[in-house]
């Protein structure tokens, strides 16, 4: 039982009603801070240390309330007084140190892993500005720095400090820890960002734009720093290894710590390397166990036996290739070590395909994980049959055993108790508080699929989410929605094969369909959320073509009382928990055999959103959950999608020039968008869907279109819609990154 009534006025002299929003939030991040530094870390002799580029944790008020138990006592008291625990949690400021669903996942797994008292931390970096701030001007993406750290936040300064060697020099690094804790658990485990102290916004000039070369002032200054150039490739580099060796150097001193004679480490540590980037740790751990005494040959057998790779993506270009002259440049010590693995896999492999050092003189940071790690494992069913029989088929034909499936998850801590209160407690009254432990008991929602009260009651929650929705773009973007529409949500990184452009151009298809007079049964509202990188010029010209529609809909009024677009800035962790709860439609539409997995897709589907989705990365077991009633399917499947692109057997020219499809790609170039927009972006866009289009947007579109309307048709018969929504939500339970974890850590981590 806390008094929080008397903890505020020890801070601050005055009551809750008299404090302001911004005083009682650091009130209660004070109170979160001083619970969760009370419990003990986990003291398991075995760890699992999770590195990671990002970690996309989003606000952790709210979340860290729901993990100590203080939520809703902390919610009661505050409104006694008049207060909205809602409105104190705006004043926080979002962390940025993440961007997209690997960053979401990370931070989802770290919740799991201390949830199920698993012996497990984060890695990563202090990033002090993130990827950017998004801002819209003349319907364009617009980058500034997204800064966040405050005096007071969750960030813990250590004494803990390593030595960092580079080429010229060396660094000192400084490690910040947030603690995480389980839900409802004794222990905690924590968040380790290494920082340098020397980190100077001040060479920050227009945008985001800095000196590349100043190492000692820019390493932690962004996440991804734009690397179209050679500075900016050597300085992710740099980010990499001052990650990986800070990382080493940690779990070296703590399983030293513990008793390990550093011979039997495998039996204290399993480093999980969280896609390419961290890959540089296992020739850095090799050159640190051999500074301490182990031979070569035995160093390598440590690292073997202590090293698991996650695969995220299909895409060749995601899987990190780095000059070995670039390696050179930053962290020259490390090559000989890299040269030395792939003379050992030349040895006695013959397949130049699995090389770790090509012809070409790259290092395949993917080939080193996999054949200097123990276990490879994809992500969804789909994505690990893919690596299986076409990816990285050359490896799983050496190394079977190392490869398995772990289909992600999400938290259902935050993605659905913090995100969508008003239905997580109408849950705890007709199923009781059994799921928030074991998501499978969601499943016991069917036992009331024919209740016209429950439909009734989702309804209203459904109406209520919209409003909430409605309140917060209203304050945070100025723009007015209609919560009696149907609201279609596509948030994502911006990239072409997640086909928000196929979205973009259904968007034309409609508008010219009500200007040709056939009026919608219902409004639709199409909302949009992802930021572009900066040297992502297709990307970006796609944001632009969806800030264009959505004034060019807007100011007409023949069509807008009956469809509106919102692209909505600056997308967040925040921004998703207003609109994952609001949806009707859940837009999983990428080219199928590109999504490694997706987890949107699963926060839409707990939330009572339908997909509508390619059989694509976990749309593939959502389906398979859910029924076909119940999901609506679209697009070529992934092995059409696979031979097209084997025998070069897609032309875009010859689907533009079929008569449903050319209006609607032209219209992006017509005198209304011309008006509205840049030429050159426009252009380029509309050119690049004609004689190239490499994600197949074109393929897919008229069954996509078919299906939406189908979709939009159906929703017009609500006691139907509910019954889909209703088995939505109670097969989510699957997709607990609780039974993720739990998976991991039965096959892969094997912790006590």
């Amino acid at each position: 039982m806390i008094d929080l009534q008397t903890f505020v006025e020890t801070k601050y002299g005055k009551t809750i009603q008299e404090s302001s929003n911004e005083e009682l939030y650091y009130a209660l991040l004070e109170l979160s801070k001083e619970a969760s530094s009370a419990k003990p870390t986990n003291a398991s002799k075995k760890k699992v240390y999770y590195i990671s580029a990002e970690f996309l944790i989003g606000k952790l008020l709210s979340n860290n309330l729901i993990n100590l138990g203080l939520y809703e006592e902390v919610k009661t008291q505050l409104a006694e007084a008049g207060k909205d625990l809602i409105e104190i949690e705006s004043m926080e400021m979002e962390p940025s140190l993440g961007n997209g669903g690997l960053g979401r996942l990370a931070a989802c797994f770290l919740d799991s892993i201390a949830t199920l008292g698993l012996n497990g931390d984060g890695v990563g970096l202090n990033y002090h500005f993130g990827l950017f701030k998004q801002v819209f001007r003349d319907n364009q993406q617009f980058t500034e720095p997204n800064d966040w750290i405050t005096d007071e936040s969750w960030l813990n300064r250590s004494s803990k400090t390593y030595q960092v060697p580079f080429a010229n020099f060396n660094l000192t690094s400084t490690l910040y820890d947030i603690d995480v804790p389980g839900y409802k658990t004794e222990t905690k485990n924590r968040l380790r960002l290494f920082d340098l102290d020397s980190v100077d916004a001040s060479i920050i000039k227009d945008g985001i734009d800095f000196d590349k070369t100043d190492i000692l002032k820019n390493l932690t200054l962004f996440l991804y720093p734009d690397d179209s150039d050679r500075q900016g490739e050597l300085l992710r580099i740099f980010q990499q290894y001052f990650m990986v060796s800070n990382a080493a150097q940690l779990i070296l001193d703590e399983a030293l710590a513990k008793g390990s004679n550093l011979h039997d480490l495998a039996d204290y540590a399993v480093i999980q390397i969280n896609d390419t980037h961290p890959s540089l740790v296992i020739p850095e751990m090799i050159r640190l166990l051999t500074e301490r005494g182990i031979d070569f040959d035995e160093a390598v057998t440590i690292v073997k036996s202590m090293m698991a790779y996650t695969n995220h993506t299909i895409l060749a270009e995601a899987l990190e290739k780095w000059p070995l002259d670039f390696l050179e440049e930053v962290v020259p010590h490390l090559v000989p070590i890299i040269k030395e693995l792939d003379r050992r896999i030349k040895e006695t492999v013959t397949d130049s395909t699995t090389d770790i050092i090509d012809e070409s003189g790259r290092v395949h940071m993917a080939h080193m994980d996999i054949h200097y790690g123990y276990s490879v494992n994809g992500v969804a069913a789909l994505h690990t049959d893919i690596l299986k029989t076409s990816e990285l088929k050359a490896f799983y034909d050496l190394y079977p055993e190392k490869f398995n499936n772990k289909t992600n998850g999400i938290t259902f801590r935050r993605w659905l108790m913090h995100c969508n209160p008003r239905l997580a407690r109408f849950l705890d009254e007709i199923l009781g508080h059994g799921y928030h432990h074991d998501a499978a008991e969601l499943e016991t929602l069917l036992d009331v699929k024919e209740s016209t009260l429950v439909k009734k009651e989702l309804e209203k929650i459904k109406t209520h989410n919209k409003r909430k929705l409605q309140r917060y773009l209203q304050a945070h973007q100025g723009v007015t929605v209609n919560p009696d529409s149907i609201f279609d949500i596509q948030i994502k990184r911006m990239h072409e094969y997640k086909r928000q452009q196929m979205n973009a151009l259904y968007v034309i298809h409609k508008y010219l369909d009500i200007k040709a007079g056939n009026i919608p049964a219902r409004p639709l509202t199409v909302f949009f959320g992802g930021k572009a990188a900066p040297a992502y010029t297709i990307a970006q010209d796609i944001i632009h073509l969806i800030l264009c529609l959505s004034e060019l809909i807007a100011k007409d009024p023949e069509v807008s009382p009956h469809l509106q677009v919102v692209m909505v800035e600056n997308y967040n962790v925040t921004a998703a928990s207003f609109l994952i709860p609001a949806a009707d439609i859940s837009e999983q539409i990428s080219l199928a055999s590109k999504e490694a997995s997706g987890t949107g897709n699963m926060k839409f589907m707990l939330n009572g959103a339908l997909t509508l989705g390619t059989e694509d990365g976990a749309n593939v077991e959502i389906h398979e959950l859910v029924g076909d009633e119940n999901i609506y399917v679209f697009g070529k499947d992934s092995q059409t999608v696979i031979d097209l692109y084997a025998n070069n057997g897609y032309v875009a020219r010859d689907f533009y020039e079929k008569a449903a499809i050319k209006p609607l790609v032209d219209f992006i170039v017509s005198e209304e968008l011309m008006a509205l927009g840049s030429p050159e972006r426009l252009g380029r866009l509309h050119n690049e869907l004609i004689v190239k289009d490499w994600f197949m947007t074109l393929l897919d579109l008229e069954d996509y279109i078919v299906v939406k309307e189908k979709m939009l048709a159906d929703y017009e018969d609500r006691s139907r819609w509910l019954d889909k929504v209703i088995v939505n939500i109670a097969k989510a339970g699957f997709f607990s990154s609780d039974r993720t974890i739990a998976q991991y850590n039965e096959d892969i981590w094997k912790l006590s």
